[in-house]
């Protein structure tokens, strides 16, 4: 089973939102993050390594990502959806972006 997290700034709407939409999927397994130290979730070691494939949401998280976890990362994907911090939680504009840059 593969193991997909999500990330954004405060792990508040945009990452926790893509957790709650594929964590029905029996497929996969989905976890969600933030790469700012306010984070509801902060972003770990532990969770980069758990993870198989690494979503962000910008390009500036990926950056972060790369800069923070390099050692953690090794050879992982790290998959940049650009979708902008312009949705709030479950928002069914962000929801049907979400399933159709994941699919």
């Amino acid at each position: 089973m593969k193991r997909f997290l999500f990330v954004c700034s405060q792990n508040r709407l945009r990452s926790p939102t893509a957790e709650q939409v594929f964590s029905a999927r029996a497929d996969i397994e989905v976890a969600s993050a933030g790469t700012n130290n306010d984070a509801e979730n902060p972003l770990t070691d532990e969770l980069i390594e758990w993870a198989d494939f690494i979503v962000v949401m910008e390009k500036s998280h990926r950056n972060k990502v790369q800069k923070r976890f390099g050692r953690s990362l090794g050879k992982k994907r790290i998959i940049c959806l650009d979708i902008p911090d312009d949705y709030e939680f479950m928002d069914p504009g962000l929801v049907r972006l979400l399933e159709a840059r994941i699919e």
